[in-house]
């Protein structure tokens, strides 16, 4: 269910950086003599199974609805491309026949960022890694897995045929997932939205951050921007860092963030190259880039490649770094 609200709000621990910062955005944003007073506006919803927020301040409460009610569409429009469990969607579709005709703009473009992810990450990042995926999950509950080396076979997204007017998987059996950078092209596509709509100071979060003009015109040069805290893996709670964003997105994964095991041993994060779950001796990861998705899918290659692999692979994008957790728990900045 979505939930608009407006005016004062409790804050909750996890919340807190992303709200208090929207909610000094009124004493930047440019308002009519005639307008009303500015408020902090929250939409409270959910994207692709995961909760998502979007905090505004805007001095008319009614515009303020409308807009709301223009991202629920958008995310629903963009759910109807991009999820992996409706059945209708153009990815279900195309897992299921192994075929999609006449793809969406939306589709195509995703792809074409997945193939560039693809090759500058020497392979680690793979949107066909959902047979592998599918795999460990059945084994974890105790049902019948199949062949491993079969299932390994059907991954690869060199196996991939990508054209404008259709999108062909070379082998059967193959299916995609875009948990590893979906989100991230949903919040790019909500901001842009919004900008649209002349929102200029804004945190928008629907799975990945992003941010957009600054917390207060008050700082310094150095500090321009929304204060941000990461803290890649919440587990490690001394493992964070501190700084400002502007016209930039973070996006963060965790080797043991989610795992298929009870002990919490094994990540759902798999190498596509191994068949194996990572182990690289990163624990965790923040990536800041220009785009929610581009941090989207760089963080999640971020745990298959390692510190060295990711390094080389920051250098094949602008103005993108990483700020990245080892297992003796020191920490270091990755810069392009």
């Amino acid at each position: 269910m979505n939930q608009a609200v407006s005016g004062p709000l409790r804050l909750s621990r996890r919340r807190f950086i992303t709200i208090s910062a929207v909610a000094t955005a009124s004493a930047v944003l440019p308002l009519n003599k005639a307008s009303a007073e500015p408020a902090l506006h929250t939409w409270r919803g959910i994207a692709l199974g995961a909760k998502a927020e979007i905090n505004l301040v805007h001095n008319h409460a009614s515009r303020v609805q409308e807009l709301f009610a223009a991202i629920e569409g958008e995310i629903r429009r963009l759910e109807g491309i991009f999820s992996l469990y409706q059945a209708n969607s153009e990815l279900s579709r195309l897992n299921s026949k192994g075929q999609l005709v006449t793809p969406s703009f939306d589709m195509l473009e995703l792809l074409s960022l997945s193939q560039r992810l693809h090759r500058v990450t020497e392979g680690a990042f793979d949107p066909t890694v959902q047979p592998l995926w599918s795999y460990y999950a059945r084994r974890a509950t105790g049902n019948n897995t199949g062949d491993f080396e079969a299932v390994f076979s059907r991954v690869g997204f060199n196996h991939v045929q990508i054209q404008s007017d259709e999108i062909r998987f070379r082998k059967s059996g193959m299916a995609m997932t875009f948990n590893g950078i979906a989100q991230g092209f949903i919040t790019d596509r909500i901001t842009a939205l919004l900008e649209r709509e002349n929102c200029v100071d804004m945190v928008v979060e629907i799975g990945e951050l992003a941010a957009r003009g600054s917390a207060s015109k008050e700082t310094s040069s150095d500090e321009k921007g929304w204060p941000v805290t990461l803290r890649p893996d919440p587990s490690l709670t001394d493992a964070q860092a501190v700084m400002h964003l502007s016209n930039a997105a973070v996006a963060s994964s965790a080797r043991l963030g989610t795992t298929f095991d009870q002990g919490g041993s094994r990540s759902h994060i798999l190498d596509p190259r191994t068949g194996r779950p990572v182990d690289t001796g990163l624990v965790a990861a923040s990536v800041v880039a220009p785009s929610a998705a581009l941090a989207d899918g760089l963080s999640t290659a971020a745990m298959v490649c390692g510190e060295t692999q990711l390094q080389r692979a920051l250098n094949g994008f602008q103005t993108t770094r990483a700020f990245v957790v080892r297992e003796d728990r020191s920490m270091v900045w990755l810069t392009a």
